[in-house]
């Protein structure tokens, strides 16, 4: 048991090393509790929900907040083609038109319902995940898949939806040998980890390379320690 332990502590330990960035991070977010990231947040959960690769998706989210769309309002004051120019600038262009239309009516819904601040949506799902999975997905283009890739990035900032561990992230764990559980995982990572962990475990997920490379990494790790 324990010597499970120190192997999940030194793939952890690798993958963190080589993964140990969240989305938001890449996307040039500082996340805080505060509108505008959690609102950037919501954006960029929107983008890499589409089948579309997470690194396109990441510059698409930065183009919309360069070209000053980084906060709802914001968002619902640019027309619908300068919602477009943007993604497309981001090279997001298999879905721009519908996703400018999706990105214009979650923002006129999130002004209109929340006032723009998604700290109130918090307070009403009252601290329960699936609460607040199901008022993400009152927004157009929030699925399943949008609505946990927000709770993966702002778990370090909401600590009452720690730890958000979804199939992705548990698929992810498994390819590394680690434990797919999320109190199990939680355990090996300090807390304020948990957002990098979650990324790095959806690239492992996605990217068999990352899984072979961390699991190389980690075992050269603990022979030289042996």
């Amino acid at each position: 048991m324990a010597r499970a332990d120190s192997d999940h502590r030194a793939t952890v330990r690798a993958l963190l090393d080589a993964e140990g960035r969240t989305y938001a991070e890449e996307a040039g977010i500082r996340l805080k509790d505060t509108p505008q990231p959690l609102y950037q947040v919501f954006v960029l959960a929107h983008l890499l929900s589409a089948r579309i690769r997470a690194d396109i998706a990441v510059a698409a989210a930065r183009a919309l907040f360069d070209a000053g769309m980084r906060d709802a309002r914001h968002m619902r004051d640019a027309t619908w083609q300068q919602r477009v120019d943007a993604l497309g600038e981001g090279g997001y262009r298999r879905y721009d038109e519908r996703t400018s239309t999706q990105l214009g009516d979650a923002a006129d819904l999130l002004l209109d319902t929340y006032g723009g601040d998604l700290r109130r949506l918090r307070e009403k799902a009252g601290g329960d995940a699936d609460r607040l999975r199901s008022l993400l997905r009152e927004a157009p283009g929030i699925g399943p898949a949008g609505a946990d890739i927000f709770l993966r990035e702002v778990q370090g900032a909401w600590p009452e939806f720690a730890p958000h561990f979804d199939d992705k992230t548990l698929k992810g764990a498994k390819r590394l040998g680690l434990p797919a559980d999320p109190e199990a995982l939680a355990g090996l990572v300090r807390k304020e980890d948990l957002p990098a962990l979650a990324a790095a475990l959806v690239r492992a997920a996605l990217d068999g390379h990352v899984a072979d490379d961390v699991r190389k990494t980690a075992d050269e790790t603990q022979g030289g320690s042996g």
